[in-house]
């Protein structure tokens, strides 16, 4: 429907992330504040806390990185409900 808007259109932005034992926690320019299972990243997962606390915002905060461990989280991503999938072994 033109000129609705939507989650996954607007333009909110990350402004602070929280990753607790559980959640990894999202709030948002426009006053959101979104959350999605620690168990969607398993590089967090398996992380120390001190990894997990090791990020910084990308893209002007479209995303997420973690450097200790090499995840990337975006935005769209914990809209859309996209959770990272470990490699085949």
């Amino acid at each position: 429907m033109p000129g609705t808007n939507t989650a996954a259109d607007a333009d909110a932005v990350i402004r602070t992330i929280e990753v607790t034992d559980d959640e990894i926690v999202a709030r948002l320019s426009d006053g959101r504040t979104i959350a999605v299972p620690l168990a969607w990243s398993w590089r967090l997962s398996d992380a120390s806390p001190d990894e997990r606390q090791n990020f910084r915002l990308i893209a002007a905060g479209q995303g997420v990185h973690w450097p200790d461990v090499d995840e990337d989280i975006s935005l769209q991503g914990m809209l859309h409900g996209t959770p990272a999938h470990p490699p085949a072994r």
